[in-house]
């Protein structure tokens, strides 16, 4: 099936890490940075994902992107969509204003809106705790994965943050009153069920297609390992494919069960802010008995699975930022994964050293310095 490809056309960086100017004009398949440690390679793909999604690369301050005894830095972009369209646009961030997002000249004030505009996978090796991790980091994967194809989901997510921290606010309250009945508890307990029951099911439906798509790549570079990834629900076993109504009620039910302990705790103790995904190998847990080599593989899968399913919903290619993705891998594997890049779109990675691969462009980051000075 043939689908729209997104794509940079060009970027400059004013002040950004250690570039005080450099321009890129990355071609439209697989680019490949290369140079030693330090350089400055994944500060490009940094201002790529400031563009694309209003935030550094690894989620770091935005003050840690400015330019040592600078006072500003400026990343000015354009994107072609799948409709050949330009989008242009400009991350500005001083130390008196903050940062602003600004699309096509108009400012973005809620940098949600901006969301799923340039769709953009990631990988990075700092990563790895998405299968090693504590619970919060995969659950950070699924929502910012279902959140740029599916606005409802980010509107909801939005919503069920707002309430909890009111929730949690108000069951403080109850407990240094020594009060155990609240009319608006419960109107608050009722409003987040059903923010939760939304949450839940687009997430059990998200992985159902995700790790259809999983599970081929996987089968790609992994023989003889059966993947898995199962919806750990904090409210209580749910059934394979629940109903939305079967998931308010379950949380209902177990919000009244615990409503005395949640008092006593001030905190809300179930709901998607809880919940888990477990990662699986051979039906074992994969972050207590895998090597690295295997954990590293899985998120490698993982994150082009992420492509996979965005162009299937979206009908649009996104743009691939990969940081280092070679490192620790053998000759066949990074073969393989070129192989399947070959497919996917713009991609840009950055490397150590230069990979001899067909369809590559490969860039030293020397050049780069050199050429924009």
């Amino acid at each position: 099936m043939w689908r729209k490809r997104l794509r940079l056309k060009s970027i400059t960086y004013e002040n950004f890490r250690n570039h005080r100017f450099l321009r890129f004009n990355p071609s439209s398949g697989i680019n490949l940075l290369y140079g030693p440690n330090g350089s400055g390679k994944t500060s490009i793909l940094e201002g790529i994902h400031f563009c694309a999604l209003t935030k550094g690369f690894l989620g770091s301050p935005d003050n840690e992107s400015l330019s040592f005894s600078k006072d500003y830095f400026l990343l000015n972009s354009i994107f072609c969509d799948g409709n050949n369209s330009d989008i242009n646009v400009k991350i500005i961030y001083t130390k008196e204003k903050e940062k602003q997002v600004i699309v096509n000249s108009s400012e973005i004030k809620r940098f949600s809106q901006h969301l799923g505009r340039i769709p953009c996978i990631t990988f990075s090796p700092q990563e790895i705790v998405i299968v090693h991790g504590a619970p919060a980091e995969r659950r950070r994967f699924i929502d910012n994965t279902i959140s740029q194809t599916d606005r409802r989901y980010l509107d909801d997510l939005l919503a069920y943050r707002r309430v909890l921290l009111q929730r949690n606010a108000l069951l403080l309250h109850l407990y240094e009153k020594d009060e155990r009945n609240s009319d608006m508890l419960t109107i608050m307990t009722e409003q987040l069920a059903k923010i939760a029951a939304s949450l839940i099911y687009a997430r059990i439906k998200f992985l159902s297609l995700f790790f259809y798509h999983f599970k081929a790549l996987y089968s790609l570079l992994m023989i003889n390992e059966d993947p898995a990834i199962l919806y750990r629900c904090s409210a209580g076993k749910i059934s394979e494919d629940p109903s939305l109504e079967e998931l308010y009620s379950l949380i209902s039910l177990k919000f009244k069960q615990i409503k005395k302990q949640e008092i006593a705790r001030t905190q809300t103790l179930i709901g998607p802010h809880r919940d888990e995904l477990v990662f699986l190998l051979n039906e074992k847990e994969i972050k207590k008995y895998a090597s690295q080599g295997q954990m590293r593989t899985f998120l490698i899968c993982l994150k082009l699975s992420q492509h996979r399913y965005f162009s299937e919903i979206t009908g649009e290619e996104p743009l691939s930022l990969l940081d280092d993705v070679f490192s620790e891998l053998d000759e066949k594997r990074t073969e393989d994964i070129l192989g399947i890049l070959e497919t996917y779109g713009q991609t840009i990675i950055t490397s150590a050293s230069k990979k001899e691969h067909s369809n590559i462009t490969a860039l030293s980051i020397d050049s780069f310095e050199k050429n924009s000075s």
